[in-house]
């Protein structure tokens, strides 16, 4: 029998990521509000989470990722491909990309369309402000004085300006800001970090607001089900250290578990496509077949070019000096190597000229591997990703067994649609294209992958894409918004769950359709606008 936690709560929050350390601090900025924090992972207390290069560790290590993987793909020619997920104090926020990206605004203005009011890019746009310290300071587009602190990166790469100035002999505009709306066009990122040191969304809101006597975090506390009463969220069941315990909400459970975490959850609750949950011996609850339904996220199609007359990073890692040098450089200035993020030169730009606005994201690095875990090429080499920012291909998460501890099934089903596979073959065309510019001529590009004997026809280049596509790490949308009449919808759009009462789901799973860039950065705007929805419908 389950233990009951001590304490009484208005709002049990599952999840201390992204999205749970926002609503944290801003629900508990009421003193007459307890909040009650779940994380199933531990503190955010090991160095390579904070130092920015460090996701090269910490991405693949089970101290701080779930360790997920994927289904055989048959898009990506039956390969099962790891899926990394935070599971920490910070969640993905502490080993992700640090890349400060909202989308375009007719992301938004999509979403409103679709029958979600309060989702346009007018309104979106003041919560993405709330939340920021800018390094550029407070404008008609950012904001100051907010906890999500973004920079301007700490290092240059000739070889990286050189890709810049070949976008821009493609034809696309220089920019000096990607998230005003329109992302169109070559710059580099803007990142989450300060003054060198990566600044998650534990670092930006947990912390501070830890001290308050209203808030409690209960670290290495994995929710197992939630405690349904008469159609309505009461509270949660979760295992720690081998024991079982519940906590009850006088007001909201609140899901910020992501992507693959909430809906897992809601299945196990026996909250889903009952077809699902009775194959397992789950008693279904509430039959709602949109819960794991709607997976989307951006395939990266990872290029790599060998390259001469210039420096990268695999150089410079392999060479013991070169490596002495930047832990100097670091620790003197915070500058340097060290404190890159895995993408540093961003192009947006169109697959092909019938694409109403840009829809394919570049992320350019002065580095190489095979795949995160594995070591540097030991040669000078770049990598060019390319990803469709709005893919027309639908996945699942579904749970594998009804045992809370076992991982669920995902299935992305990547390039399992004609439009994402021509896209996939333009992108690779884009890709050769923009390395054929002068402005990169002087270091010698040769394809490395997915290499000059892949021919140019789609055929070809699709089954190319199969290989050397992988994710981005933005999964989304598995418990889309949507209106009542919507089948697939899981929730409202203030973010309540149909069906059940003082339930409610707040991260990347509520996207209906996924925003045209890096994730990290919506999530935390769905965070900010979701604690003031709950804190006007305090029951």
């Amino acid at each position: 029998m389950a233990m009951r936690l001590e304490g009484d709560y208005d709002y049990v929050i599952v999840g201390a990521g992204t999205a749970g350390c926002i609503l944290a601090n801003r629900l508990s900025d009421r003193p007459d509000r307890r909040v009650l924090l779940l994380e199933a992972g531990g503190g955010d207390d090991w160095i390579w989470l904070h130092i920015p290069v460090g996701y090269i560790f910490a991405i693949g290590d089970p101290r701080c990722d779930w360790m997920f993987r994927t289904q055989d793909e048959p898009g990506l020619n039956s390969r099962s491909i790891a899926y990394p997920r935070g599971k920490v104090v910070g969640g993905s926020s502490t080993i992700n990309a640090m890349i400060c990206m909202r989308g375009q605004a007719a992301d938004y203005d999509g979403w409103r369309a679709l029958g979600l009011p309060g989702w346009g890019w007018s309104d979106v746009l003041p919560a993405f402000r709330r939340l920021e310290d800018h390094f550029l300071g407070s404008s008609e587009h950012h904001g100051a004085g907010g906890g999500w602190r973004v920079e301007a990166p700490r290092i240059a790469w000739r070889v990286l300006d050189a890709v810049r100035q070949a976008a821009i002999e493609l034809g696309l505009p220089a920019l000096d800001d990607f998230n005003c709306g329109d992302n169109e066009g070559v710059s580099y990122f803007h990142v989450n970090q300060k003054r060198g040191r990566r600044w998650s969304s534990a670092r930006g809101f947990l912390k501070p607001a830890l001290a308050r006597s209203n808030l409690r975090l209960e670290p290495q506390a994995q929710v197992e089900c939630l405690i349904i009463d008469n159609g309505r969220a009461c509270g949660v069941q979760f295992r720690r250290d081998g024991s079982q315990f519940e906590a009850r909400a006088r007001g909201e459970v609140i899901l910020c578990a992501g992507a693959i975490g909430s809906p897992h959850i809601l299945s196990l609750s026996g909250i889903g496509r009952h077809q699902w949950l009775a194959a397992l011996g789950i008693a279904t609850v509430l039959d709602l077949p949109g819960v794991g339904s709607n997976l989307q996220d951006h395939l990266q199609l990872r290029a790599i070019y060998r390259v001469s007359n210039v420096r990268t990073l695999n150089t410079s890692y392999h060479s013991l000096a070169a490596r002495t040098w930047m832990g100097i450089d670091y620790a003197l200035r915070r500058r340097g190597p060290l404190t890159m993020a895995p993408s540093q030169l961003g192009i947006f730009m169109r697959s092909d000229p019938t694409q109403a606005r840009a829809n394919l994201q570049f992320h350019v690095q002065p580095m190489s591997l095979d795949k995160f875990g594995d070591p540097l090429h030991t040669f000078p080499a770049i990598t060019v990703s390319a990803c469709n920012l709005r893919p027309s291909s639908r996945g699942t998460v579904r749970p594998a067994s009804p045992d809370p501890l076992a991982a669920p099934l995902i299935a992305p089903n990547y390039l399992s649609t004609l439009q994402d596979r021509v896209v996939a073959a333009d992108a690779i065309r884009a890709t050769r294209r923009l390395m054929g510019q002068p402005a990169v001529r002087g270091f010698a590009p040769v394809e490395y992958r997915p290499g000059p004997d892949v021919g140019d026809d789609t055929p070809s280049l699709v089954h190319a894409a199969g290989d050397i596509g992988t994710t981005i790490f933005h999964p989304v949308g598995t418990a889309k918004m949507g209106p009542a009449a919507d089948t697939n919808a899981v929730v409202d759009a203030r973010l309540r769950v149909h069906g059940i009462e003082h339930l409610r789901v707040v991260d990347a799973s509520v996207m209906p359709t996924i925003t045209s860039g890096n994730t990290n950065t919506p999530t935390a705007m769905i965070a900010e606008k979701g604690a003031k929805m709950v804190l006007e419908d305090f029951y």
